[in-house]
């Protein structure tokens, strides 16, 4: 019985109780988990040359020019990648290059160092809400399972940095410490600006308070301060987006995105669903709750809140629960703001469902900790009376406090090939090496899916690619598509002229191709190019038994080919009669 008693009041006990080493324990046991998985995301990442993350084959391809200005030159796609990135994003990397540090190298590292500093700011943030240690843990050790369980983090895209970003936002705001919250905002706006607009809604919420059953303004002039000051800052941050000229806009009105194919139900970026329930809760985009909120499944534990609230009187840690939690239900309702702001404004503000995402991630997290924590409080303190009673109290306290640690603790071991975050392993690297060892201007045409991979691994252009291909912008998918189109009119037209044309109009050098890419079950298998017109006029050529005129070229003009694909040279195509 002393033993439980002991191991209770180790569990349960509030900074306020125990000396500063037991919140000093819980912390470094944090980050211990934290570095334990980046050192697995290290292991998945570095097993291989060619490995990147999914996303990453957007974001960071072109900052190779960092380190080699030849790289891309006059590449389309890589300046519109350049264009969109966030300034702190690309001068974090700019930095990292001019110490040395390659792109590609740096997005292999980056995750681990964005997961601890996450987890120092997700362990402060909940002792602000429940002063218990441990729900700093366990609060930490579910939002780094999260980030290992998603391809957030490990993608480090501008998304990525909102992790630790904005968690050191809230902690800030929550310890009224003016300047470095102040500080967490303009980088919030410098790598994540849609997060910066969320925070700028939340600082006007907090001038509100609820008393006596009605909304008042509130009487904490720090309110005002962080308020006034935390606006000034994200307009200064903002500003410069507000005044951007790109030339790769404006975003498609919501009336033109419901006319293209790849904005439909079953498009590429599905958005506009035709039930409601999709299109509005749980659809990717348009939704208010991502599908992976609860990943890991031990997020669940957040439901049951109400439950725990109502039977309080049998959780007696839940006294320990400041008025600073509130600050989950005012991000919760500044996040549904700016969320019903950007459907309002499809895509002026990009997607709806990023602007709630992350936030209730957060409130997931915390909310969890606290009822796990309660739980093992509130078995603690059953009230059971007699000596055999004692004994089965001790034993369901002890029985649900090893349940609790293993879910929470050993959730990752059940997990397949834990961490699973999208990398994404080339798997043709004589390929790669060969563009490698061509010239830094080539341009390689091709619709083979590995061309994605191509300006990642061989650090070369290509006219287009499915992994590039963002509809957001008008300036740059509508060229994105004529690329796309006047790429599969080329190659499945009989005309040589206009395979001659292509070629000379778009200056390509190699021409790669799948085995079967001429063929018209190869077509019509292929559903990404369906989204374009050139794929119908495809379709009918090859129907009616026409040989494509770019045919004989894969015998007479092949400069290198595996099992799956061949590479032509577009000088010999030009030249060749065949």
């Amino acid at each position: 019985m002393i033993l439980i008693t002991r191991l209770h009041e180790f569990l349960t006990a509030t900074v306020g109780e125990k000396s500063r080493s037991r919140t000093i324990f819980w912390l470094m046991l944090s980050l211990t988990f934290a570095a334990i998985y980046g050192f697995l995301g290290f292991r998945q990442v570095f097993s291989s040359q060619y490995i990147v993350q999914d996303d990453a084959r957007q974001h960071v391809f072109w900052m190779m020019r960092f380190v080699d200005a030849e790289l891309f030159p006059n590449d389309f796609i890589a300046n519109y990648f350049h264009s969109v990135a966030p300034a702190g994003y690309k001068t974090l990397y700019q930095l990292a290059a001019t110490l040395g540090i390659h792109p590609l190298f740096f997005h292999k590292i980056l995750p681990l160092f964005l997961g601890l500093i996450s987890t120092y700011y997700c362990f402060g943030t909940c002792l602000e809400m429940l002063p218990v240690p441990m729900t700093g843990f366990i609060a930490s050790l579910l939002l780094n399972q999260h980030m290992w369980m998603t391809d957030d983090l490990a993608s480090t895209t501008p998304r990525a940095f909102i992790y630790p970003i904005f968690l050191a936002f809230l902690y800030y705001l929550l310890r009224n410490s003016l300047f470095p919250c102040l500080g967490a905002i303009a980088l919030i706006g410098l790598f994540y600006p849609p997060y910066a607009l969320i925070a700028a809604v939340l600082l006007v919420f907090r001038l509100l308070d609820w008393k006596n059953g009605r909304l008042r303004l509130s009487g904490d002039r720090a309110n005002y301060l962080f308020c006034g000051a935390g606006l000034g800052v994200i307009l200064l941050v903002m500003l410069p987006y507000a005044l951007e000229n790109s030339e790769f806009g404006p975003t498609y009105t919501a009336a033109e995105a419901k006319q293209m194919g790849v904005f439909s139900a079953d498009g590429r970026n599905a958005f506009f669903r035709p039930n409601p329930i999709d299109y509005w809760l749980t659809g990717r985009g348009s939704g208010m709750f991502p599908k992976s909120l609860f990943t890991p499944v031990t997020h669940c534990a957040s439901l049951l809140v109400p439950l725990l609230m109502r039977l309080r009187s049998n959780f007696p840690l839940t006294n320990k629960i400041t008025s600073k939690i509130w600050l989950l239900l005012q991000l919760f309702l500044a996040s549904l703001a700016m969320f019903l702001v950007a459907h309002a404004t499809v895509f002026k503000l990009y997607q709806p469902g990023r602007y709630t995402a992350y936030s209730l991630r957060f409130i997931v997290v915390f909310t969890s900790a606290i009822v796990l924590t309660l739980i093992i409080d509130g078995v603690g303190h059953l009230s059971l009376k007699s000596q055999q009673k004692i004994i089965v109290k001790n034993l369901i306290a002890l029985i649900t406090t090893a349940a609790i640690a293993v879910a929470v603790v050993l959730y990752p071991c059940l997990v397949e090939k834990f961490p699973t975050v999208g990398y994404v392993t080339g798997k043709m690297p004589e390929l790669y090496e060969f563009f490698r060892q061509q010239p830094k201007d080539i341009v390689i045409a091709s619709i083979a899916p590995e061309a994605d991979n191509l300006p990642t691994f061989s650090q070369r252009s290509v006219v287009a690619a499915k992994e590039y291909a963002v509809p957001y912008q008008k300036g740059y998918y509508s060229k994105f598509q004529q690329r796309m189109n006047d790429l599969i009119r080329a190659q499945y037209t009989g005309d040589r002229t206009v395979l001659q044309n292509f070629i000379n109009s778009y200056g390509i050098d190699f021409w790669m191709l799948d085995r079967t890419a001429l063929t018209l079950q190869y077509v019509q298998d292929y559903g990404w190019i369906s989204d374009f017109d050139a794929t119908a006029r495809a379709i009918d050529f090859l129907k009616q038994g026409n040989i494509p005129a770019l045919a004989p070229g894969m015998t007479s003009c092949t400069v290198f080919q595996n099992d799956t694909l061949v590479v032509l040279q577009a000088a010999c195509i030009v030249k060749n009669r065949m």
